[in-house]
């Protein structure tokens, strides 16, 4: 771990009434935004310093680097990178990435990448169990499959909880590999991670997580994503009705729903084309689903494409879509709603956060009404414009920083706890 953000002599001794106005502000309604007030990032590390907190440990099942990485990592990425340049010494711990050393410095932190998918659970515990130079606070990334840090982390921790995973098991597993981490989702885990403070994305996912988990509502903290501030309106939109949507090409994205969802738009507008961007182990399913509808000509499946190149797409999109089964957000909805483009999504948890229905997009369930929401937007101008406008207003409000400074909060939410 490197000793960026090491405690000094110089820096301010532990004050126990600071600490309860983080308590205060940290653990109360569970609102999007309450976590969040007050202090800047690097106030708050300053903060931590001097309630003896200066490295943290994050835990997750992929690194950034992964050719699998999605939207999960990178929020994490974001938010350890900003609490890195404010002082603090961050470290990252996930499975290996092939072909990549195991060690890695990115922006300010520390990534260590050891084991393989499945077997980083037990070794992050042993890990965890063995180590006598422990971090001050641990932040555990809870995607589908949990490292069980009550176990064996005892210090102050939280953990991100995007979304529940439910039906996602059985998308990508064996049924008796499904039924397995089903089962510890929804009845094992809960039981140990009652006591946790837990970060979510969207107060939809908040919602599901108290039904469905059984965790206590006041131990459910909602803490929004970002849009990274190169995400703006300009350049000119496509010339014929545009439908972009972005995401890992893997089973809950969904991306067969959109596919079929658009053919029948085509019926309405025989000049719509439309691009799905991203890679995955289900572009051969999904280049028989194209091939299968007849979309090879107005239809594109370009793999991974550049940061400008997203841009561009957004910009030029006349809607960007989502089709995902399960959600903790929809950070693609509201990157391209930052480019003053609305979006048509399916009505789940996650997705019901990021378009405000009505307002800065449509919400809409199967293809029918996916196909029908698509073609109200594209068929009027004057909705579509104004749809823009407000997308672009909400997406506004979300930034990077305000993630990291409210994360940081309910962090030290757990700290002062322990007062």
């Amino acid at each position: 771990m490197s000793s960026v953000g090491v405690v000094s002599a110089g820096q301010p001794e532990r004050d126990d009434r600071s600490a309860k106005v983080v308590v205060e502000r940290a653990s109360g309604s569970g609102k999007a935004g309450d976590a969040g007030q007050g202090a800047s990032c690097d106030e708050l590390a300053q903060l931590a310093f001097g309630m003896g907190v200066s490295r943290i440990e994050i835990v997750a099942w992929r690194d950034l680097d992964d050719p699998e990485a999605g939207g999960s990592e990178l929020h994490s990425h974001r938010i350890a990178s900003r609490w890195a340049a404010a002082g603090l010494d961050v470290a990252f711990r996930t499975s290996a990435v092939a072909g990549q050393p195991a060690g890695v410095e990115r922006s300010g932190y520390h990534a260590i990448r050891r084991n393989g998918r499945y077997g980083v659970f037990p070794a992050v515990a042993l890990d965890g169990i063995r180590s006598v130079d422990k971090a001050d606070a641990l932040v555990e990334v809870w995607n589908g499959m949990p490292f069980f840090s009550p176990l064996w982390f005892h210090g102050p921790r939280i953990v991100f909880l995007h979304h529940v995973h439910a039906e996602m098991w059985r998308m990508v597993l064996p049924a008796s590999l499904a039924a397995l981490g089903r089962s510890i989702e929804s009845k094992v885990a809960p039981v140990l991670y009652r006591r946790s403070r837990i970060v979510t994305l969207s107060d939809s996912s908040r919602e599901e997580i108290i039904s469905m988990l059984r965790i206590p509502a006041h131990r459910v903290s909602v803490v929004p994503p970002g849009v990274d501030p190169r995400f703006t309106p300009g350049g000119e939109r496509s010339r014929v009705p545009l439908v972009v949507a972005v995401g890992r090409l893997v089973p809950v994205k969904r991306f067969d729903l959109l596919i079929e969802s658009l053919a029948r738009v085509r019926r309405s507008f025989p000049d719509l084309e439309a691009v799905i961007i991203g890679e995955g182990y289900e572009r051969e399913h999904l280049e028989a689903t194209r091939l299968r509808v007849g979309a090879e000509k107005w239809l594109q499946l370009p793999g991974r494409v550049s940061e400008e190149d997203l841009r561009t797409w957004y910009r030029r999109a006349w809607v960007v879509g989502a089709t995902s089964l399960r959600e903790g957000w929809g950070m693609t909805l509201t990157e391209a709603a930052a480019c003053a483009t609305p979006g048509v999504a399916t009505r789940i948890a996650g997705h019901r956060d990021a378009v405000i229905d009505g307002t800065t997009g449509l919400l809409a369930e199967g293809v029918e009404g996916l196909a029908g929401a698509f073609e109200r937007v594209l068929g009027d101008e004057l909705l579509r414009s104004r749809l823009g406008r407000a997308a672009e207003e909400h997406a506004r409000s979300l930034t990077w920083d305000a993630t990291a400074t409210s994360t940081l909060r309910a962090l030290l939410g757990e700290v002062a706890a322990r007062v």
